[in-house]
């Protein structure tokens, strides 16, 4: 398909910099299954659900992934060669190793010294021509978690970084109430809407709650730079369900209720995992689903989500899920009506026309 079809023009006021307070106020646009809409705050979401639903989220941890400091190479009689530099780590490939991103990276050879902070040093074993990088630390282990947790900062991403520096307030607003396991770069930002209070309504209406994980990573910020969906190639996420939730979901659903994925993480995991007779499997391995229109959806028949950028892999997924001319217009509506759009903007409750 053409990229372009998956363009819309948005306003840079409706970007959001700060989280609703409380998160459960954030709006609400439902698309129904025949495209109609309503309007509704996240705190209404019980209401539009039904008991024996079962949300399904994604309780992964964003870490603190962006470290600055700097580059240190050998140099002449007045000492080392040093250069700022930001590295971006998304995936760890060993107790003390990552790989990452690198700016800027023309500035990084192999074997460069750098210094990310008072208690965090590493060596450059590779660079890539995008700018990607292996690095191994001079820590490893808990030691090394510790010391990126203390020198590292939120990942925000670039539509906001770009806007404001994060700041203590990120560190909070940028988890979910589920956040458990460490290991993702962004945040499963539909995630971001709930409070203990909402959980709690949603438990007494019989609504129940199982977990995967999946953690994200720097794909998620990456502009489709080509002309034709089929050229692109997403990059590789590990995911997690578990047999005991595998086991539970399709109990779910043989008992009449519907799966309501929280966010495009918990549903893109559940995909990977179903078979072609629509059972949810145990998966631990990664995923690189790229789901346009045209695909046919297995597991969820909900789907929370953010509003997501012009032209990215989460719009064609909506655009998938609810049709491409009615997310078109929902997107439309929500931006004549003031909505919030991005990671710390307003949600979409889809329901997949069957």
């Amino acid at each position: 398909m053409d990229v372009g079809l998956f363009d819309f023009d948005l306003p840079e006021e409706r970007i959001a910099l700060r989280p609703a307070e409380p998160r459960d106020s954030a709006r609400l646009l439902v698309v129904h299954e025949d495209g109609q809409l309503t309007h509704a705050r996240v705190s209404d979401l019980p209401e539009f659900l039904k008991s024996g639903d079962g949300l399904v989220v994604n309780d992964t941890k964003v870490i603190n992934a962006r470290l600055r400091g700097l580059r240190q190479r050998a140099g002449g009689p007045d000492g080392p060669l040093e250069a700022k530099i930001e590295i971006l780590i998304y995936r760890r490939t060993g107790p003390a190793s990552f790989e990452g991103f690198a700016r800027p990276a023309r500035k990084l050879m192999t074997g460069d010294a750098l210094h990310l902070g008072a208690h965090l040093q590493a060596r450059v074993d590779s660079r890539g021509e995008a700018g990607e990088v292996a690095i191994t630390f001079s820590l490893s282990g808990a030691e090394l978690d510790a010391a990126i947790a203390a020198e590292g900062e939120t990942p925000l991403p670039p539509y906001i970084a770009g806007k404001r520096p994060a700041d203590a307030r990120d560190l909070a607003d940028y988890q979910t109430v589920f956040a458990r396991e460490a290991g993702s770069v962004a945040a499963p930002t539909a995630g971001l809407h709930f409070t203990p209070a909402l959980l709690d309504r949603l438990a007494a209406a019989g609504i129940s709650r199982e977990t995967v994980t999946l953690h994200v990573g720097p794909g998620t910020f990456l502009p489709v730079s080509v002309e034709d969906t089929a050229a692109h190639k997403m990059h590789a996420e590990m995911a997690l369900v578990t047999p005991e939730t595998a086991a539970r979901l399709n109990g779910l659903r043989v008992a009449g209720g519907r799966i309501v994925a929280v966010g495009t993480t918990s549903l893109r995991t559940l995909e990977s995992a179903a078979g072609e007779d629509g059972a949810v499997r145990p998966f631990s391995e990664e995923t690189g689903i790229f789901i346009t229109p045209g695909y046919r959806f297995r597991t969820a028949e909900v789907l929370l989500t953010n509003f997501h950028l012009p032209r990215s892999t989460l719009f064609m997924l909506v655009s998938a899920f609810s049709g491409l001319e009615v997310m078109r217009h929902a997107y439309a509506e929500a931006i004549r009506l003031g909505y919030r759009f991005y990671s710390y903007g307003d949600a979409c409750l889809l329901f997949r026309r069957l």
